[in-house]
């Protein structure tokens, strides 16, 4: 199981209908199975995620945010993760709005050393 605790990631694609951007950053924590974080930036103002860590180390997860419209927006994913050659995560990340749009997208993060 990969061990998500204390890492750093920020978007680096996003579908249209997605409000994370390059300027979203996601602070990860992972008690045994179990996973969680804090992300905000761009037109986040604030947001939480929380969910599952599977044996192959991809992620099921529901989140939800404060967007810059003082909208309340949540939904759900599961991410895919990838190990870069320098040992960093990439996550691929097939999510879907939960609210009144349910709409689907697909993102991208990694993992960036701060």
């Amino acid at each position: 199981m990969i061990n998500y605790n204390g890492r750093t990631f920020v978007s680096i694609e996003n579908t249209a209908n997605g409000e994370v951007s390059s300027k979203t950053y996601f602070k990860y924590n992972q008690e045994g199975n179990i996973i969680s974080a804090t992300y905000s930036g761009g037109e986040i103002v604030k947001g939480f995620l929380i969910g599952i860590v599977n044996e192959d180390g991809s992620l099921e997860f529901r989140y939800n945010h404060i967007n810059t419209k003082n909208e309340i927006r949540g939904g759900e994913c599961v991410s895919t993760p990838e190990i870069l050659t320098d040992g960093r995560i990439k996550l691929y990340e097939k999510w879907k709005w939960i609210d009144a749009e349910s709409t689907e997208g697909n993102s991208i993060i990694e993992e960036v050393v701060i």
